[in-house]
């Protein structure tokens, strides 16, 4: 109902939606039919959301962001300001390729930063970090640190936002919080 969600009076919400209790959508901004947006989202302004997009709860999305159909996103998402996802790999105006979108799954958790773009089909896995204005052509491993055009892995994140230093065991602390986390054949766990 839309008593438990604002929308203000220049955004424009399309029969079908689902938006979650609390969620704020701001100037400027669409979200076309049959979207799901969880609780205590907020959508920036001049935000385009497509048919279909599935956002889950506290996901924040920062002006000028598109999500084009066959894009979902888990729980504590935070998409940069003019990020950008896309769902064609191959697009060409005189071509329907509607029948051909590719799907793209942002984990929980994750950090995408201003003006990056997301080429569709490659997932991301949860608490990865996108630095601002990285080309992502390939799917992120969790906890992952990427950066560049095309994007590269430069390091590892925690959940709280801050870089991993591993010791020879593979065992990093985060300062913040004192979680532990274990590196082990290329990938990264949270172990307490």
């Amino acid at each position: 109902m839309k008593s438990e969600y604002f929308a203000h009076s220049s955004a424009f919400v399309d029969e079908g939606c689902k938006i979650g209790k609390g969620t704020k959508i701001w100037h400027f901004s669409h979200i076309m039919s049959n979207c799901v947006l969880g609780e205590n989202c907020n959508i920036g302004q001049n935000v385009v959301v497509s048919p279909g997009v599935i956002l889950g709860k506290n996901v924040k999305v920062q002006n000028n962001v598109s999500i084009y159909t066959g894009v979902t996103c888990e729980d504590d998402v935070f998409l940069g300001p003019s990020m950008v996802f896309t769902n064609v790999t191959n697009p060409r105006s005189a071509v329907n390729r509607k029948s051909e979108y590719a799907k793209t799954h942002v984990g929980k958790g994750v950090s995408i930063g201003a003006n990056a773009t997301i080429v569709c089909g490659h997932d991301i896995g949860d608490f990865a970090f996108i630095g601002a204005g990285a080309v992502v052509t390939k799917t992120v491993p969790a906890y992952a640190l990427l950066v560049g055009n095309p994007a590269k892995q430069i390091g590892w994140m925690s959940e709280f936002g801050h870089r991993l230093e591993f010791d020879k065991d593979g065992i990093a602390i985060c300062k913040e919080s004192s979680q532990k986390y274990k590196l082990e054949n290329n990938s990264v766990k949270r172990i307490s």
